[in-house]
């Protein structure tokens, strides 16, 4: 099946430019210019990947990135003009699988393109129909409620986690009792790389260890092992 994209960017050079590239490797390719013409179409049609400007006119690209993440497991790929870490860890919580900025390389986005259709593809494949769901993860004297990306303290209280921190605990909790590095992370969190000063880890695990009550001090969950990267101590139980 042709891959689809949707590509929202209000610079019509833009979407000229990458609508020429992907159609030349076989996408089915649609453009929209803003984040309202874009939920029209993706209300009607199915689509693999979504590229998205993050600054649009009206409703902005990560408003949108939020809103279809909450209800969608499409491939989101953000682009932007400004090439700083707040941008990236921002987009990184919205809920973006991968991040590009202008002035475009399009023969790099395209392959990031090909990537990340092939992981989001492999992934709905990966998911039995009718698959017991087991959406509680019990850890120290903590849970985390997967369906509704809350934690649940020892006391019954809830605190609801950003789409970057869910996706990091959810990484500790598949690794647990393993040391893993930040590129190691990274390449769990989103599909992309990472140049070698991206402190966007560090920042999560600094978040998700106070919403852990985890003592950055001396953590006890989330131990940091110098020149290694980050060890998550609790065995975890459905």
């Amino acid at each position: 099946m042709t891959p689809r994209v949707l590509v929202v960017d209000d610079d019509p050079l833009i979407r000229d430019l990458l609508h020429a590239y992907l159609s030349q490797e076989g996408y089915d390719v649609h453009c929209a210019a803003t984040a309202e013409q874009a939920e029209h179409f993706l209300a009607e049609q199915a689509v693999d990947l979504v590229m998205l400007d993050i600054r649009l006119p009206g409703k902005d690209g990560l408003t949108l990135t939020r809103e279809l993440r909450v209800r969608s497991e499409v491939g989101i790929i953000l682009i932007t003009g400004r090439n700083d870490d707040i941008d990236r860890i921002v987009g990184l919580e919205c809920g973006a699988d991968d991040y590009v900025i202008k002035p475009l390389n399009p023969r790099e986005l395209v392959s990031r393109a090909k990537n990340l259709v092939r992981r989001v593809r492999h992934a709905q494949a990966g998911k039995p129909p009718g698959a017991a769901n087991h959406p509680l993860k019990q850890f120290a004297d903590w849970a985390l409620d997967t369906d509704r990306r809350r934690l649940i303290d020892p006391q019954g209280g809830e605190t609801l986690l950003t789409h970057g921190e869910f996706q990091l605990l959810s990484v500790f909790l598949r690794n647990s009792g393993h040391t893993l590095s930040r590129d190691q992370l990274m390449d769990q969190i989103r599909n992309r790389e990472w140049v070698p000063n991206d402190r966007s880890i560090d920042v999560l695990v600094g978040r998700l260890r106070r919403k852990l009550h985890d003592d950055p001090a001396e953590p006890q969950l989330i131990i940091t092992i110098h020149g290694a990267g980050y060890l998550f101590t609790a065995s975890v139980a459905a």
